[in-house]
């Protein structure tokens, strides 16, 4: 059988079974944590014909890559995009790229040149930028259904340099930062539907994987039948005029997302700190950003010291007493000391404050704290305050981490310029991990 005849009864087969996708068609896609680097990884489906594939998930990236390294990459359908193009204006290329080996997904010659990144080991290549199919599971917010495809894609290539320091198995990067070539923008415009995505990241203890919704404000269904986005609270998205990557983008915005947080509580009481860390200056620095590619949320020097202080004061009064630290955490307690609730361990609460005082982002104990196990058998389990000291003068005060994300869903609306949260859906006897994923019909 030749290769255009085996890619026409693919697409015969593939039509027949596939749903009917409209305008108003939302799309899932399942996200598993991966212990070993406390990072994110979303399975898609890429290519011609469609390979199911795992890419690290970064909630702030401009754009998705792919490992095109000889014999990783195979498609019938890829397509270069020739510089001059007005579509290789539009994704700021900075250069053209030409290539000596053979022709192939990754090296055409007069090609568009992005520069993709790790955001883990911060570094970048120069790759070419590619066309190709790309599809997700259709859903109605209870199941996922049949693929919806979309068929003229937008990525970057890399080669596998770009892969280290990342989970195991993936084969690149998912982009769904605010740019019009990240992942949700491209599926939202080709659908002509509402750019609204939202995440549900897997908890720590979970087997199961999270979900991620496309195109669709809701509802979003967990066992045993809870809508949490009838539990959302919203909070403006904030742009920061300033972008910082690697490669610097003149003139250009950045592609993570902010939010406006005003102050932090602990057990109900203010933390003294500078109010001014918690704004964007007019060189981008401070203010407070969403990112899954930081495990746990970092915090400016002056803030995190005034923070645990507090918390571990506000401990005390539950009779807890700080134990020796294990890296990477400095606070850490015994964890045989601590009782349990359906919410994590018992510790202090703690709320972000966003533009009003009645709008604040909760964070309970399994958010707060992380397990771990010492090595010495004598000194026991312990919990960790799970945040950490980020530097007296980082880019950005407040980094709210993939941990703190864990267990709440999260909503972006770039229609309304807004983030909807639900702080941990714990407390309404469900978890991220309990999407209903037996049902999938895959291809």
């Amino acid at each position: 059988m030749s290769l255009i005849q085996f890619t026409l009864i693919f697409f015969i087969i593939f039509l027949h079974n596939s749903k009917t996708v409209t305008s108003s068609t939302s799309f899932i896609a399942p996200i598993t944590r991966d212990p070993s680097t406390e990072l994110y990884t979303i399975t898609i489906y890429f290519k011609t014909p469609l390979q199911s594939t795992n890419l690290l998930l970064d909630l702030g990236a401009k754009f998705t890559w792919i490992d095109c390294t000889p014999d990783s990459y195979t498609s019938t359908t890829h397509r270069y995009i020739p510089c001059g193009t007005n579509l290789c204006a539009s994704l700021t290329s900075l250069s053209c790229s030409n290539c000596f080996r053979p022709t192939g997904p990754g090296c055409h010659n007069n090609s568009c040149a992005l520069f993709p990144e790790n955001p883990v080991i911060k570094n970048t290549v120069v790759a070419q930028a590619l066309i190709d199919y790309f599809a997700l599971n259709v859903t109605d917010g209870r199941n996922p259904g049949q693929l919806g495809v979309v068929p003229d894609f937008v990525a970057s290539c890399s080669d596998n340099s770009l892969l280290r320091g990342l989970p195991d198995g993936v084969s690149g990067l998912a982009g769904l930062g605010r740019s019009n070539y990240s992942l949700p923008a491209q599926v939202s415009s080709v659908y002509a539907s509402p750019n609204i995505f939202a995440l549900c990241l897997p908890g720590v203890s979970s087997a199961s994987s999270g979900s991620a919704f496309f195109n669709t404000g809701g509802p979003y269904y967990f066992f045993p039948g809870i809508d949490l986005s009838s539990h959302l609270v919203y909070t403006p998205l904030i742009l920061n005029p300033i972008g910082f990557t690697i490669i610097t983008y003149y003139g250009h915005p950045s592609d993570e997302y902010f939010i406006n947080v005003t102050s932090i509580n602990i057990n109900g009481k203010p933390l003294e700190i500078n109010p001014s860390l918690l704004t964007i200056d007019d060189n981008g620095f401070g203010g407070t950003r969403l990112s899954t590619v930081t495990p746990y949320t970092t915090l400016e020097t002056s803030i995190y010291n005034a923070f645990t202080q507090a918390f571990v004061n506000e401990s005390a009064a539950l009779n807890l007493t700080v134990t020796d630290a294990v890296s990477p955490f400095e606070v850490c307690y015994a964890a045989s000391d601590v009782y349990s609730t359906p919410l994590g361990p018992a510790f202090p609460v703690i709320d972000l404050v966003m533009h009003s005082e009645d709008v604040f982002w909760r964070i309970s104990g399994a958010n707060t704290m992380v397990s771990v196990a010492r090595e010495d058998e004598d000194g026991g389990d312990v919990w960790c305050l799970g945040f950490v000291d980020g530097g007296e003068k980082p880019r950005t005060s407040v980094v709210i981490g993939g941990h703190q994300m864990e267990d709440n869903l999260l909503q972006f609306d770039l229609v309304s310029m807004r983030l909807g949260f639900s702080s941990s859906v714990l407390v309404h006897d469900t978890n991220c991990a309990s999407f209903n994923f037996t049902d999938d019909p895959g291809v």
